[in-house]
């Protein structure tokens, strides 16, 4: 079984089933596809003025929120409307869901406080994150 596979069974289990599923592999898959993987999707965010959000996810602090409207100037709408088709959710849904999602996994992708020198997601990091994740999609978002 794939690591989206993995995470999409885990995660999948959400009221709302398989559109946060899907989004979530899509946004791993869109995250590890960057230019850079991880440090050329942090770039962006810092590229945008969103530099001290995006930090926030990396250090060991306190996640900030990033409102959808910022996440979707960030990625553009070219990936918001290409994740929402692989997701099949529509495409004003993916930043309200990617701004609840995109911290968690950054967060647990860079434990020690640092990106990995790869940029890539990797299996451990991620996995790591489902805990976050999955209370997340468990609670009320019906």
């Amino acid at each position: 079984m794939s690591l989206l596979d993995t995470i999409g069974s885990l995660v999948g289990k959400s009221p709302e089933g398989g559109g946060q599923q899907a989004l979530i592999s899509a946004a791993l898959e869109f995250v590890n596809n960057q230019p850079g993987g991880l440090n050329g999707l942090i770039s962006s965010f810092k590229e945008k003025g969103l530099g001290d959000v995006v930090s926030s996810w990396v250090g060991n602090g306190e996640n900030q929120a990033i409102a959808p409207d910022a996440l979707h100037n960030v990625l553009g709408s070219d990936a918001v409307a290409s994740l929402a088709a692989k997701a099949g959710v529509q495409p004003d849904q993916v930043t309200g869901l990617l701004s609840q999602i995109l911290p968690h996994v950054v967060n647990a992708a860079t434990p020690q406080g640092e990106v990995p020198a790869e940029g890539q997601l990797n299996a451990t990091s991620v996995l790591g994150a489902l805990g976050g994740l999955s209370a997340l999609f468990g609670k009320g978002n019906a």
